[in-house]
């Protein structure tokens, strides 16, 4: 299937092949899933706890200690896999969640590899079987599966043994709302990753445009009414939709392009500031993808998107909260200067001794996926993970020597002095530690 978005690093360009080149990255945005985080992380699992483990993520140390390490990792793992088939729910919950955390924070392919085949049945089992939090908890473990595995024959034999478990929860309008969440993502992520056939890139954005769509008619001004417990679900499809234009064959975009634009703008009407979010940063990837089909693109109704969007832009509502506000307001600043005629802003993401550059929507759009798939374990990835160093256009993974892994760490306190600029006008400059040493002083 033909890929056509180039990945940017510290040093731009690259590109990612496999059967063509893949996008590269959106800075953060609101998540969809905040929506519905609470239930999908309470779980208590009757399992070990994996969060010790998960936090000690260690660039330096002795080469045994991280041997030993990883084997005592792979041990829990192996319990928690044997623990996916409990006959308790709690349990099996608690073993997803273990899992999560697990592969969120680390890069086990080979122990996957092993496993894929019990991974699957076990992860079908609880999408068919389970409930709500158990559906949601599985979806997400499969949609970093796919991370870890990659593209290829194995990866594209996972996706396509639980795509369609994966569809029946998300058009199953009786379902919880978590576990439809979930599983657009899910669907979006696997198929951005493992998919390697247009058909089923076309089938996977048909199902997720069907969810978001359905509350929205053709050419009407007013905004679509639906439950509020929806909103997380809308959202989800509507970027899981998003990350897959950004692999969409040009053949198809046209088509896209006129069925959607005079539809997202109602959604920024929406009570759901990470709905309207979502909607503001798909038209603007709408635009770019058509400006990308024909440079002098004219959208016919632009002077009246440009005035929701600038209306969004300043928005000063008292009743909205004032984090709300003030990332409802970046966000369509940004979106407006692009809609306009203007470039998008160009963001860095900097990792370890490497600087990624963020400075298209698609890049935009694919970094925030993986950004809110990860959490804390992104750069981690970015380091490691050879599918999102191909994908962000990072070259082979860097091996750095004893000197060069010292000089990525730096105490807690030269964090906060680097980062809080902390002035500190008692103590000689000399006298100061780590980071403080040979800067002047504030006057």
């Amino acid at each position: 299937m033909p890929r056509a978005r180039k990945g940017s690093a510290s040093r731009k360009g690259g590109q990612r092949r496999r059967g063509g080149a893949r996008g590269s990255t959106q800075a953060d945005s609101g998540s969809s899933e905040d929506e519905a985080a609470s239930e999908t992380r309470s779980t208590t699992s009757e399992c070990a706890s994996l969060l010790s483990t998960a936090a000690e993520d260690s660039l330096g140390g002795d080469a045994l200690d991280e041997q030993g390490q990883q084997e005592d990792l792979e041990e829990k793992l192996k319990e928690y896999v044997d623990c996916l088939t409990d006959k308790s729910a709690k349990t099996r919950q608690g073993a997803l969640e273990s899992l999560r955390l697990a592969l969120a924070s680390h890069l086990l392919p080979d122990f996957l590899l092993e496993r894929r085949l019990t991974l699957a049945d076990a992860l079908e089992k609880c999408l068919r079987k389970g409930k709500g939090e158990e559906q949601a908890l599985a979806a997400a473990v499969l949609g970093l599966l796919c991370v870890q595995l990659g593209p290829g024959s194995r990866g594209e034999e996972l996706f396509h043994s639980l795509q369609p478990l994966l569809v029946s929860v998300l058009s199953d309008s009786t379902a919880s709302p978590a576990a439809r969440l979930h599983c657009a993502s899910a669907l979006g992520l696997g198929c951005y990753v493992a998919a390697a056939d247009v058909q089923d890139l076309v089938s996977c954005l048909t199902c997720l445009e069907g969810v978001f769509s359905r509350p929205c008619g053709v050419g009407g001004s007013t905004a679509p009414v639906f439950p509020v417990s929806l909103h997380g679900l809308l959202c989800a499809a509507l970027q899981a939709w998003a990350l897959l234009l950004t692999i969409c064959p040009s053949s198809h975009i046209s088509h896209i392009l006129d069925r959607q634009l005079p539809r997202l703008p109602q959604l920024l009407s929406s009570e759901s500031v990470n709905l309207r979010i979502a909607a503001g940063e798909t038209i603007a990837l709408l635009f770019e993808l058509a400006r990308d089909l024909e440079e002098d693109f004219i959208y016919e109704d632009t002077e009246a998107l440009c005035s929701a969007l600038r209306t969004l832009a300043t928005d000063s509502n008292k009743y909205r909260a004032k984090a709300d506000r003030r990332r409802q307001r970046s966000t369509f600043r940004a979106v407006l200067h692009f809609v306009e005629g203007g470039e998008c802003e160009e963001e860095t993401v900097r990792f370890g001794l490497e600087v990624l550059y963020v400075d298209s929507w698609a890049r935009r759009r694919i970094y925030a996926t993986f950004k809110n798939v990860l959490g804390s374990g992104m750069h981690h990835h970015l380091q490691n993970n050879e599918l999102l160093r191909d994908i962000f256009g990072l070259g082979p993974v860097l091996v750095l020597d004893a000197t060069a892994l010292k000089a990525c760490k730096i105490s807690r306190f030269e964090k906060v002095c680097t980062l809080g600029h902390l002035y500190l006008p008692s103590i000689p400059v000399a006298q100061r530690p780590g980071a403080l040493q040979g800067l002047e002083e504030k006057p």
